[in-house]
């Protein structure tokens, strides 16, 4: 047994630190705001403190005389201005002197907090030490300063520049003056000191954010401060980059409590004390029952503490009296003992406390890390009048109180601990503890009104624990089960949201009992049990017992400010949440079938962002060259239609929106502009300065057709190039089909019409509306290597023109590409077990150029001379009603009553058969009757004709002939009875439709309704009928329960009484359409165009089909046909994603959906129902309800296709229940390429081979890289693929940074520019070995920067040549690239370091190699720039 003996003598490093780090919290009532604002995510920041000018300084008497021993400090502090309080911990910086009246500080301050208000400030005060005889360093205020951290606009932060802040006479304390309180604004209250003023600057640290766990909120700390749980840095600054120390499991277990004297002891002196102490504090009243107080639960907070804080939230577990010897639950109640409870029979009560389960912890190997452990009653009162029943079968009241509390460091030297069993000394008392609380003292008791004192002062018995601590990595699992459930619960625990308030009940802050996570203790209803009773705030004046109890029942002096805001009160029930065993020991069931339990899983690769709101930047950082030069390049201008140049708008500025103003628009018709302007290159490593060379664009606009432009050549004048000290803008040009580039006027113009003609009926609002919100996804290629390049999106609201009759906006966008990047770790053997799956890939943003484009709207009248689109359609009603008379066939017309009872006429007679010879002649005489029964006086003439006249030619034609013949009278009867409707559909949305059934007989009828297609079916649901009422405004009467469905029928029944009408709500809603597309690559300039054209490719719409939908009655025959002719048009495509893809491989990819509220619920935390479809039935598409504010995924599963096939679809969300019209429809690109997988070593060439086949024709094939300076392909030009040929190419890859990467290569065919093959390579890159590591330091803004040498020693016995690389040639320049070296001389390689404009550190590789690029020796220089 390992003995821990006292705490102080254990944790003197731990004790160190926490009593170094005391934090003084923030008002209550600012934390309040915070929440009420949202605020309740923490953000990190940096304050850097250059230096200080004290020019006129005041002189203090004490310092006149000796002023060469005085030194200065600074301290800062946060202030809350709005309750005048100071808060967190007072960073001191060391004492400095001061010379030529400025002290140099040099610090930076790191911190980190969620109270984002512009009431919290921090305060810096300079004050100066002098040493006085005794030894003592009294400090003096010389003055201080106010820097306001939070503007009204807490997002948006400080920016990175110098803030100068004045000095101000007096203490800090005079911020507590009460003229100062509510203050916005403190220049006209305090002095200035003249020439006096700190040099800082603050802005956001998200470097920290992965470290945020080690250090409390509203805490300032500098860099070398001592932060267990934190590597140390060689520079001296820990936070600037933090590195986590690596957290290893543990396991808890065999944990025992032992309190003396023992205890049954122990738990009824603590009862005595307490009843008789609510008895004493309870005021006169008519009640003069006593009331008893019992113990409810027994509780352990077990939590890791770094001395700075607890590193997770304590695991809160429930411990159980044990009896001596025995692990087994003792009986239920001892758990609600009592004062007056006997206590004879000492031999069968428990004596220790113990808990059940093992309990699971995460720690670092530290020395001042400690396992803190507090022990925690749970009492409760009755609150009405306690009768002669059952102490439980009134109302209680639950209160908290801290019994003891121990610490144990278990990387303490000597850690002897393995295997042995833990003794720890538990403490108690008024002492500072890491939870803040008050302590019960048994010392304290016992000089109080106890009559016995349980252990007299200085007795050796102490409270004791006692548990086992072991790797997990180490153990074997024991228990499957019980572990399985602990994992659950933790997921469970991280991935609850907290519940909200009830109406009416401000929202607090939960106390500790809600907060704490759940242990393996405690069962999955126990914390669900303990949210029920809501905290009392114990800001009000009156006692929260005073407040809430009808008993006049005052708080003993147990209480604390810790106790008092953990009241929890219920008005019907007690608060007994005792553990309870899902499954007993002794009933394990031993069946071996038994169903796994899924864990909530989330996916770990990084889901694709939707843009939402977030579009690139289109703000204008051109130089004012620059932009001279694109003005003058000759692109035509954007005139209204009276010839003058159209109104310029500011991309910048709001834009309103008034769609009234937009519909009494005069010009109706508007004439959108895009005008392709210029493309700016930004500077990557990966690729040369001159690429790309030539470009082409895709995109689509509203329900236009896509559009893929031709080659555009990017063209920089010279003179422009060596003026401009920047970026220069390419301007682009068109380039014809024999290379050359046209002679044109520069650009690429691109014009949609949309007017009257275009426009279907009510769809204006929807096309402003879509200007005013949406934004236009351009894709941006090389149109050599036909590699994207990257997106952007334009904002298509700068394209309303509110009344005017032109308007034209310039935009400058940053085109944006990701990059996956995985880190390169090495595998050790804790990490064997471990998924790869645990390390996901980091998503890298890369700018890669920014686009120049112009948009334009002119107005345009309207043409008389062209018809609308509305003229041609249908009326746009929902309710079809069928004609009374419809024309059918040339022969006459035909009511559907009379041909229904012309059927069954002849049914009854037997001649009804058109497959007979005379069934033709039959048919003839039916339809002849029916005219002569319609229309009498036309019958004498065109009935009696005719009829001999078809009969004689039907007698003498062919059985086969008559069969058609037969046939083709059928469907002139049966349109007779047909309805015919124009139904204009879009992909996914739902057309609804009421068509009026009549019955035309004169007996009830039970008619099934037939649809030969899925797609248009009828509603049976009541309330998706009334949703869609509702949306379509239709006033038609709705029938509950209308429909009877039966199991094997071909559709839904409904019946109708003689003569009835009724109204069949009907629905058509499309999924699918055509996924053609155009081959990916530039389109070609059309004849006769000029430069200002691009080539629209066929839209990918829904198929133009005709559905109809049968009503027959009982005995199968037709009473109404309804036939829907469904006319396609095109959809709006709200955004567009490219993925990329191994070929024949499943993709699973996760999109992250934008946060959605409906509007028309007023609670906003009722959820949006979100539902989502997809275009193409092979793929899997869908998303999962989650907790309210976690974020939704739509989740891809894609079948794989060869290399280069793209696999091109639509994604439909839905956020209404019955999925009427989607929000949102994304069109997606999934490139399929060969995938070949590659592992490599930074800075050395390895080469791959691959296999090019030919296809059917001979091609002119050249291959292009992604990433030119790392791969290069063999052959590099151009080179003849015959038909059905293999030409091997040879990949010679030399990767600079290390980690998991994805790359592209590409064989294009050069006379067509279309795809011919793709590949994806599939990095895998390790760090080399080091051979030698040299450090270094370069100042800031040296302007020459510094030179440095090695010495490099040739291994070999031979003469050698050796070639130097390095993977930052930006920063490191060599004298010689290339030496040569006889063996085993030496020599010295000249290094030239680039100066650098801010401090910091960065790892430099130099590799040496050999002619072959295979690595000799690889050197690690360490620069830190300061």
């Amino acid at each position: 047994m390992v003995k821990t003996g006292d705490v102080l003598n254990m944790a003197d490093g731990w004790k160190e630190v926490f009593e170094r780090s005391r934090v003084v919290p923030p008002p209550s009532q600012t934390v309040r705001l915070a929440l009420d604002n949202h605020f309740t995510q923490s953000h990190c920041f940096q304050l850097s403190l250059s230096r200080l000018a004290a020019a006129h300084l005041p002189q203090s008497k004490e310092m006149s005389g000796g002023g060469q021993d005085v030194t200065h400090q600074l301290r800062v502090t946060l202030f809350d201005r709005n309750h005048q309080r100071f808060f967190g911990k007072t960073w001191r910086s060391p004492p400095q002197r001061m010379k030529n009246n400025k002290i140099s500080l040099n610090e930076v301050l790191y911190f980190h907090t969620s109270l984002l208000l512009p009431s919290v400030v921090m305060v810096l005060e300079l004050v100066s030490l002098s040493s006085r005889p005794d030894g003592s360093r009294p400090a003096l205020g010389r003055g201080f300063a106010v820097l306001e951290l939070f503007t009204n606009r807490p997002v948006a932060q400080a920016a990175d520049q110098v803030r100068r802040l004045n000095l101000h006479h007096g203490s800090p304390r005079s911020l507590l003056h009460p003229l100062l309180k509510d203050k916005v604004d403190y220049g006209n209250l305090l002095k200035t000191i003249d020439g006096a003023h700190f040099d800082c600057v603050v802005k956001k640290h998200p470097a920290l954010n992965p470290a945020m766990h080690l250090l409390p909120e509203n805490v300032l700390v500098s860099g070398n401060e001592n932060i267990p749980g934190l590597a140390t840095s060689p520079t001296g600054d820990a936070l600037l980059r933090p590195q986590l120390l690596k957290m290893l499991p543990f396991t808890l277990n065999r944990l025992t409590i032992s309190l003396q004297p023992s205890l049954e002891k122990f738990e009824s002196q603590l009862l005595h004390l307490i009843n008789a102490d609510c008895h004493n504090t309870k005021q006169p009243g008519p009640e003069s029952t006593p009331r008893t107080v019992i113990i409810q639960e027994r509780r352990l907070h077990v939590g890791v503490h770094n001395g700075w804080c607890f590193l997770d939230k304590p695991h809160m577990v429930v411990l159980e009296p044990l009896a001596s010897g025995s692990r087994g639950r003792s009986d239920s109640a001892s758990k609600q003992s009592t004062l007056g409870k006997d206590s004879s029979a000492l031999s069968t009560l428990p004596q220790t406390l113990g808990l059940r389960k093992s309990l699971e912890l995460r720690l670092t190997n530290h020395h001042a890390l400690a396992i803190v452990f507090q022990l925690e009653y749970v009492f409760s009162a009755p609150i009405g009048r306690e009768t002669m029943l059952s102490a439980t079968s009134v109302p209680r009241a639950a209160f908290l109180q801290c019994l003891r509390w121990g610490i144990w460091c278990p990387f303490q030297e000597p850690a002897d601990w393995k295997g042995e069993e833990i003794q720890l000394v538990l403490r108690g008392g008024a002492e500072p503890n890491p939870h803040g609380v008050m302590v019960y003292s048994t010392e304290m008791s016992a000089k109080t009104q106890s009559p016995a004192p349980l252990s007299a002062p200085g007795s050796a018995q102490k409270d004791t624990m006692k548990f086992r601590l072991s790797s997990s990595l180490e153990r074997t699992a024991s228990s499957p089960k019980a572990s399985l459930r602990t994992k659950q619960e933790d997921v469970l625990r991280h991935r609850r949201s907290p519940l909200s308030p009830s109406r009416g009940q401000k929202s607090i802050p939960p106390a500790s009992p809600p907060e704490s996570p759940q242990g393996p203790g405690l069962s999955l209803s126990q914390l669900a049990a303990t949210s029920r009773y809501p905290t009392i705030s114990h800001s009000s004046s009156a006692l929260p017992w005073q407040q809430s109890f009808p008993s006049l029942l005052h708080p003993s002096l147990l209480a604390s400010a810790h106790q008092l805001s953990h009241v929890a009160f219920s008005g019907v029930s007690n608060i007994a949440h005792m553990e309870m065993d899902l499954q007993r020991e002794g009933d394990v069931s031993q069946d071996e079938g038994d169903q796994l339990q899924e864990l909530p899983f989330t996916p770990v690769h990084a889901p694709v962002i939707t843009l939402g709101m977030n579009v690139p930047s289109s703000c204008s950082i051109s130089s004012k060259c620059s932009l001279a030069h694109l003005y003058s390049a000759g692109f035509p201008d954007i005139l209204d239609s009276a010839g003058l140049a159209a109104e310029v708008l500011d991309p910048t500025e709001h834009v309103p929106f008034d769609l009234q103003r937009e519909e009494s628009d005069p010009f109706q018709g508007n004439l959108l502009v895009f005008q392709f302007l210029a493309f700016t290159r930004t500077p990557v490593a990966d690729v040369g300065p001159d690429w790309p060379e030539n470009i082409y664009f895709t995109f689509q606009f509203y329900r236009f057709p896509p559009v893929t432009s031709q080659q555009l050549k990017l063209l920089t004048g010279d003179k422009v190039q060596q003026k401009a000290s920047g970026l220069v803008p390419c301007v682009l040009a068109s380039i014809n089909r024999d290379g050359t580039v046209n002679s044109g006027p520069p650009g690429l113009q691109v014009q949609f019409r949309v007017d009257r003609a275009f426009l279907k009926p009510g769809e204006k609002r929807w096309f402003l509306r879509y200007l005013a919100l949406h934004t236009m996804h351009i894709d941006i290629w090389d149109s050599d290597s036909l590699l994207l390049i990257g997106s952007t999106a334009v904002e298509l609201k700068y394209m309303l023109r509110q009344g005017k009759s032109g308007v034209q906006a310039l935009h400058e966008l940053e085109v944006l590409t990701t990059d996956y990047v995985g880190e390169d770790a090495l595998l050790t053997s804790a990490d064997a077990g471990r998924q790869p799956a645990l390390s996901p890939m980091t998503v890298h943003t890369i700018v890669r150029g920014r686009l120049h484009i112009r948009t334009g709207n002119i107005g345009c009248p309207v043409d008389p001379r062209r018809r609308r689109v509305a003229d041609l359609m249908a009326s746009h009603s929902n309710i079809i009603t069928p004609r009374k008379v419809i024309g059918g066939f040339k022969g006459g017309s035909l009511s559907s009553r009379n041909i229904l009872r012309l059927n069954a006429r002849l049914e009854m007679d037997g001649a009804c058969n058109l497959n007979e010879p005379d069934g033709g002649r039959r048919k003839l005489n039916c339809m002849a009757a029916v005219h002569r029964r319609e229309s009498k006086e036309e019958a004498k003439v065109t009935g009696w004709t005719k009829e001999p006249l078809l009969a004689g030619q039907l007698y003498h034609l062919k059985p086969s002939e008559r069969h058609n013949k037969a046939e083709g009278i059928a469907n002139m009867l049966s349109q007779a009875i047909t309805t015919q409707h124009l139904l204009y559909a879009n992909l996914g949305s739902a057309e609804y439709m009421e068509f009026v059934l009549k019955n035309p007989f004169n007996v009830p009828q039970t008619v099934s309704i037939h649809s030969d297609d899925p797609e248009l079916s009828a509603i049976t649901n009541t309330e998706e009928w009334r949703y869609f009422k509702a949306r379509a405004k239709t006033l038609t009467p709705q029938v509950e329960n209308m429909f009877r469905s039966e199991e094997g029928a071909p559709g839904p029944r409904v019946y109708l009484r003689p003569k009835e009408s009724i109204h069949i709500p009907l629905k058509y809603q499309s999924f699918l359409c055509d996924h053609t597309m155009a081959l990916q690559g530039p389109s070609f300039q059309p004849t006769g165009k000029g430069s200002q054209a691009a080539k629209k490719n066929l839209s990918n719409i829904v198929a133009a089909k005709t559905i109809k939908v049968t009503f027959k009655a009982e005995d199968g025959k037709p009473i109404a046909i309804f036939q829907v002719n469904v006319e396609p048009t095109p959809h709006v495509v709200d955004q567009t994603f490219r993925l990329y893809h191994p070929e024949l491989c499943f993709l699973k990819k996760a999109i992250r959906l934008p946060p959605w509220n409906d509007p028309t619920v007023g609670d906003p935390d009722v959820r949006t129902h979100i539902s989502v479809r997809c275009s193409d039935p092979n793929i899997i598409c869908q998303t999962r309800m989650l907790a309210p504010g976690e974020p939704r995924d739509v989740y891809l599963k894609v079948p794989g296709s060869p290399s280069p096939n793209i696999k091109m679809f639509f994604v439909m969300v839905f956020t209404d229940k019955w999925m009427a019209a989607p929000a949102q429809i994304w069109q997606l690109y999934v490139h399929f390429l060969e995938r070949v997988d590659l592992s490599c070593v930074t800075g050395q060439q390895s080469c791959q081979s691959v296999v090019l086949r030919g296809k059917q024709a001979v091609r002119k094939v050249k291959c292009f890289s992604s990433h030119p300076q790392e791969i290069k392909v063999d052959p590099q030009g151009v080179f003849v693929l015959p038909p059905a040929a293999v030409q091997e190419l040879q990949l010679k890859l030399q990767p600079w940074r290390a980690g998991s990467r994805f790359l592209y290569v590409n064989a294009v065919d050069v006379n067509n520019r279309r795809l011919v093959t793709a590949w994806l390579l599939c990095l895998n890159v390790h760090r080399p070995v080091l051979s030698k590591a040299f450090e270094m330091c370069v100042p800031v803004g040296g302007g020459r920067g510094s030179s440095r040498k090695i010495t490099y020693t040739n291994p070999y016995t031979s003469h050698r040549s050796f070639l130097l690389r390095t993977d930052h040639p930006d920063l490191l320049q060599f004298k010689e690239e290339k030496f040569q070296i006889s063996g085993g001389e030496s020599y010295t390689i000249g290094l030239r370091f680039a100066p650098s404009q801010s401090p910091g550190s960065v790892e430099i590789l130099v590799y040496v190699n050999n002619l072959q690029e295979k690595t000799e020796e690889t050197f690690c220089v360490k620069v830190n720039y300061y």
